[in-house]
């Protein structure tokens, strides 16, 4: 069965008329005939009455509003489909590590929002590796994460490199690794830390380099907010290993101290990822456009976080949630 044969089933059924059905089709008569038997013989019942008049059959009366049917979610698909090419779409859904939420997103999400002010955007903060997991289910079009060439090393991603951030040290103002103006990892090995909780790529990235050190990483709490670290670490002994964005506010509080590590230094790599067929589509397009003119070499400006509340875009248009 093909559509052809519908249309012409459908165009002979409102006329009552092979010659007229094939002056609203724009084929000719003959072609009107050879696509109602063809879809005759593939139904096994004769559709119209052959009279005068083309009436329907018993059979062509039960089959007519099926046919309209299909004709119909044809049309409502390919239509879908042309705003999806159009850039026609009702939403744009992200998931990013909660600093790029935090620090960088807002003038990216407000121009977005200027530009696409039809389109509802969605940002959920996430770690990275669910973030990845919730983008190859299809649950958002885009994730802004630290990089994992593990789950990112397949044909159907695209991964860009944003920027490398130092991983430095949050402790208490009066912790004994304030001495250090670089901490050597002999030393920070033996204070317990604070972690993100699993899933989260710091987590792994911090386990790495203990193994490397040839040391145990002692963790005795799991975090997954920044505020909370924050909170938990100016209470005394316990110290987090994060990266330099995520604690750039800790330097004006005066009960928190940060410190760089002695080489190596750890490093942080955040990109931005999405699939190849998400590509085509013109919002998404855009939106890896301005977030790759956020962090352009050239943009001075780009490594500088905005926390100034009038660069959030308006909640009309965009909702932010935590996971």
């Amino acid at each position: 069965m093909r559509l052809e044969q519908l249309k012409a089933f459908l165009a002979v059924a409102e006329t009552g008329n092979f010659q007229q059905a094939a002056r609203l089709c724009g084929v000719t008569q003959s072609t009107i005939s050879r696509q109602v038997q063809s879809l005759e013989a593939d139904l096994g019942l004769p559709l119209f009455h052959r009279t005068a008049q083309a009436k329907l059959t018993l059979a062509g009366d039960r089959f007519l509003p099926r046919a309209r049917k299909i004709c119909q979610e044809w049309q409502n698909a390919t239509q879908e489909l042309t705003d999806l090419r159009e850039g026609k779409q009702p939403e744009l859904c992200i998931a990013a590590i909660h600093s790029v939420c935090a620090y960088y997103l807002p003038p990216v999400l407000q121009r977005f929002c200027q530009d696409y002010p039809d389109v509802q955007l969605r940002v959920t903060s996430l770690g990275s590796d669910r973030a990845l997991k919730v983008l190859k289910d299809g649950l958002v079009d885009v994730a802004i994460v630290m990089n994992n060439r593990f789950l990112t090393a397949t044909p159907e991603m695209v991964t860009d490199v944003l920027y490398n951030e130092p991983v430095e040290i949050l402790m208490a103002a009066e912790h004994p690794l304030t001495q250090y103006e670089q901490v050597p990892w002999t030393e920070l090995v033996r204070y317990p830390q604070v972690v993100f909780k699993d899933g989260y790529g710091m987590q792994r990235l911090v386990q790495e380099q203990f193994q490397r050190q040839g040391a145990v990483l002692n963790a005795v709490l799991e975090l997954n907010t920044l505020d909370a670290f924050r909170g938990i670490v100016r209470q005394g002994e316990l110290i987090a290993l994060l990266p330099k964005a995520a604690i750039l506010d800790a330097q004006l509080d005066t009960t928190l101290a940060v410190r760089p590590t002695e080489a190596p230094v750890l490093i942080r790599q955040v990109v931005l990822v999405t699939t190849q067929d998400r590509l085509q589509i013109p919002p998404i397009q855009r939106f890896r456009e301005l977030v790759h003119q956020l962090f352009a070499p050239e943009n001075d400006t780009a490594k500088l976080p905005q926390t100034n509340a009038d660069t959030s875009p308006s909640a009309a248009h965009c909702q932010i949630r935590h996971s």
